[in-house]
């Protein structure tokens, strides 16, 4: 089957929740029960499973995690860039500084289990418990300088965070998984891709921002093309393995995260320029999320 075949499913999932979110009552109250469920219990469960039991050795998620944060901060050094080169007001610029380098964890997981299965999904769950610090705090950062204390809170209770941190703690000691708890944590984790997607497609706003078409243009660019292709230099020049390198292209070559829009409109108001670039870059990663997996797959 064609790569583009392979993550044709997920896509199509994301369109379903388009169209679900025009039919009534699938209304705002009922995706908000949605997100909520999939944030706080389905994809906890998926990322505590996967890591606690990973088949990956610490030296491999450690290089897998240096690649993650390396291609991470390119993303934030090239989406700062815009604001010399666009003068954007500067809360628009703080809003939407965090589009490039925020990644999908929906669309993540989904591609990481298309590629290689269970395999996959763990070394991608590196990636995430690893990267889901980082980039909260250079967005929150960037949003509210000087209220450090608001982003240990943040992280202190983020649940995909607690559930990184402690599937690699079972992991680490080497616990066996009892069978009923790892069934149920497996039928959790069946629910959690197929819900996150639909939910994503629910979130698209295509909405009327003051966003030059250069910026716009920018900082799409540098999330589904600039990154991705540092994240394929680093992880060649690593010596990952190939299902590694794979992971480690598609987790940098998703669109941003839904959540950044939310935390742009909580923090600063100015939350329709950040629709717009998710939105926007959603679309755009139909075709070169796609492209980037099969140039990884030769």
């Amino acid at each position: 089957m064609s790569i583009g075949l392979l993550l044709l499913p997920d896509f199509l999932l994301i369109a379903l929740g388009v169209a679900l979110k025009r039919v009534r009552g699938f209304d705002a109250a009922f995706w908000t029960g949605v997100e909520r469920l999939v944030y706080f219990v389905l994809f906890p469960a998926l990322l505590f499973r996967s890591l606690a039991t990973s088949p990956l050795g610490l030296a491999d998620a450690g290089r897998l995690a240096a690649v993650g944060l390396a291609f991470t901060l390119a993303g934030m050094l090239l989406a700062a860039l815009a604001q010399p080169l666009f003068r954007l007001p500067h809360a628009t610029f703080a809003a939407c500084f965090q589009c490039g380098f925020r990644f999908n964890t929906y669309i993540a997981l989904a591609v990481a289990s298309r590629i290689g299965g269970d395999v996959a999904v763990a070394a991608i769950s590196v990636l995430i418990g690893v990267l889901v610090p980082v980039v909260n705090i250079a967005a929150v950062a960037m949003l509210a300088r000087g209220q450090g204390g608001r982003i240990a809170v943040e992280l202190a209770r983020n649940p995909l965070v607690l559930a990184c941190l402690a599937g690699m703690a079972w992991k680490t000691a080497a616990l066996p998984l009892p069978e009923l708890p790892s069934h149920v944590l497996a039928t959790l984790s069946s629910a959690a891709v197929p819900l996150g997607l639909l939910a994503v497609g629910a979130g698209l706003k295509f909405v009327r921002a003051t966003l030059p078409p250069a910026a716009l243009a920018w900082w799409n660019g540098v999330k589904l093309v600039a990154v991705p292709a540092v994240a394929y230099v680093l992880a060649n020049f690593a010596g990952l393995s190939p299902l590694e390198r794979q992971v480690a292209v598609a987790m940098a070559a998703v669109p941003t995260a839904p959540s950044a829009y939310i935390l742009a409109t909580q923090m600063t108001g100015h939350g329709a320029p950040v629709a717009l670039l998710i939105s926007t870059g959603t679309l755009l990663a139909a075709v070169t999320l796609p492209l980037w997996i099969a140039l990884m797959s030769q």
